[in-house]
């Protein structure tokens, strides 16, 4: 019997403070730029004021990307344009600072943190504090086998709590949030039909590096056999992520709901970061207010999950690539917001009448 309660996380999770964010309005009404003509630069400040509970709002001075890493059996049915099996060589790169995601973090100065939950490699081949959180080598085919039993689900999101709780002791201000996973997208796009009620080519797109119509095809049939076999347990989320979304997606899930509860705000990156959040937003309604869309990647699952959650993405500049690169770039973005909304002067009161208007008096009226 688990002794994981996910429905603690509605009582657990509080929005960001609305007292605070009028008060952040309110001063932005009195600075020097007028209201408004700074376009969502405006909202995003107000949105940091009220995660932070602070007027002016503080620079974002301690982000970190974090990237939750994964090997999806599904990937050995040729769903994915990447080898099966090959995450383990995509966190080589990461760690070696060779992908689009590690060269802008090095230019951004943001340190990197990958954390390996299910990838096909023997651990000894990863530095110890990737490998510390490891769940399983590899997740399970969905469209014929759960991706993880119950005990690995639940040990799966524990770890995403625990990074984010190990995060927010550390001073981390703000995350950047991504995978590193082959045919992780598939997992995503089950999860994103099965909550949405949508079917499976409706949500079902052609991955980071994108494949052919044959390989979207056969994609597009094991999400639609995974969705058979998730819509029996969609009342239950931990269920739901044992049976069709994988160690990587679970910890996510896990480390979004820990962020909200420590009022840690997230970026979210991709399709996968996405689907993870959707999961979050069914355990705790109030979440979603602890998170920013970095970008659109054009893949529809990701477009029908923010969709959902009410959450405008940042940025739409086709980046499909994945590991945290879109919400990366929409990072200067929210640095920018912070650094207006508290270093724009006041306007200066008007100036007093320097001298008073003479007076006039009436000549007495004749008699």
């Amino acid at each position: 019997m688990s002794s994981l309660n996910l429905d603690d996380f509605t009582d657990l999770i509080e929005r960001p403070d609305g007292g605070v964010r009028r008060d952040a309005e309110e001063r932005r009404e009195r600075q020097s730029v007028p209201p408004g003509s700074l376009g969502r630069l405006d909202e995003l400040g107000e949105w940091l004021a009220a995660a932070q509970s602070a007027v002016p709002v503080r620079p974002v001075e301690q982000p970190r990307v974090v990237l939750f890493a994964g090997d999806h059996g599904v990937s050995e049915l040729g769903v994915s344009a990447r080898p099966a099996g090959g995450a383990a060589a995509l966190v080589r790169s990461v760690l070696a600072g060779e992908t689009p995601a590690a060269v802008l973090a090095r230019r951004l100065e943001v340190p990197v943190r990958v954390v390996d939950m299910a990838l096909d490699c023997d651990p000894a081949e990863l530095p110890a504090e990737v490998a510390g959180h490891r769940v399983r080598r590899g997740s399970g085919r969905i469209d014929v086998e759960d991706a993880l039993t119950a005990e690995e689900a639940e040990q799966a999101l524990r770890a995403g709590m625990a990074v984010a709780d190990e995060e927010a002791d550390s001073g981390t201000d703000l995350v950047v949030l991504g995978d590193v996973s082959v045919g992780g997208t598939t997992p995503a796009a089950t999860l994103v039909a099965a909550l949405c009620g949508t079917d499976a080519s409706v949500v079902t797109g052609r991955g980071g590096e994108p494949i052919d119509d044959l390989a979207w095809m056969r994609k597009c049939a094991v999400v639609r056999d995974a969705l058979r076999r998730a819509r029996p347990v969609l009342g239950d989320q931990l269920e739901l992520l044992a049976a069709v979304g994988g160690a990587d997606v679970a910890a996510m899930t896990g480390f979004l709901l820990q962020c909200a509860v420590r009022r840690t705000p997230v970026i979210l990156d991709g399709v996968v970061a996405s689907a993870a959040a959707l999961v979050a937003q069914r355990v705790a309604f109030r979440a979603p207010d602890w998170w920013l869309a970095g970008h659109d990647s054009g893949e529809p699952a990701q477009s029908k999950a923010l969709d959902r959650m009410a959450l405008d993405p940042l940025l739409s500049h086709g980046v499909k690539v994945g590991e945290g690169a879109g919400a990366l770039l929409a990072l200067p973005l929210v640095q920018a917001a912070a650094a207006l909304a508290a270093e724009l002067p006041e306007r200066k009161p008007e100036a007093a009448e320097t001298s008073a208007a003479p007076e006039t008096t009436e000549a007495p009226a004749e008699g």
